[in-house]
């Protein structure tokens, strides 16, 4: 199954998996390591991680309901930086489960928490951050998350910045900093 009818198939069945109440739910989806997902180390490929890790954005904006303003008014997801631990490597045909939920935001971005865990052992197989936003490319600016969270009638007040998200978004700053002055 490619990525496209995991697509497919993440949409078709959204309907059966619990709505999200952001900011505190949690995206869960199950999936298979296929042969089309290994390299030749005979694991998942580490591109691939990346590739579900989108899936897992895809169903908290389709669980949340911010799917149907984001398709309204034409925004577009953005990642701006991403950062992962590989801790386990995933076989072929072994099943994991990928969480993913909102762990940090200031105004205009958001920090999502990925995690692939191995589903026969409950062991954390990788673990990522990533730092992304919507872009409204008629205003060409980037979506207040407020705004967002208002659009699905919430209020709600960002979380306390954990140890692990202070330093991926120095890391991020950093190279920011690094590459601009280049």
């Amino acid at each position: 199954m490619n990525l496209w009818l995991r697509l497919f198939w993440l949409i078709a069945t959204a309907w059966r998996r619990p709505a999200l109440v952001l900011p505190d739910g949690v995206s869960r989806l199950r999936f298979r390591v296929w042969p089309h997902d290994i390299d030749t180390s005979m694991h998942l490929n580490n591109g691939r991680y990346w590739t579900l890790m989108d899936l897992g954005r895809t169903d908290l904006l389709i669980k949340s309901g911010l799917w149907r303003p984001v398709l309204r008014r034409g925004w577009t997801p953005v990642v701006s930086t991403g950062q992962i631990r590989f801790r386990r490597e995933l076989r072929p045909f072994q099943a994991f489960d990928l969480e993913t939920r909102l762990m940090h935001w200031d105004d205009t971005q958001v920090v999502i928490e990925h995690r692939l865990i191995i589903r026969e052992a409950n062991l954390v197989a990788a673990i990522a951050l990533v730092q992304a936003g919507l872009y409204d490319r008629k205003q060409r600016r980037f979506v207040p998350v407020r705004q967002l969270l208002e659009t699905i009638g919430l209020e709600a007040e960002c979380p306390p910045m954990s140890p692990q998200v202070e330093a991926f978004l120095s890391a991020g700053n950093t190279l920011r900093r690094a590459t601009t002055s280049a």
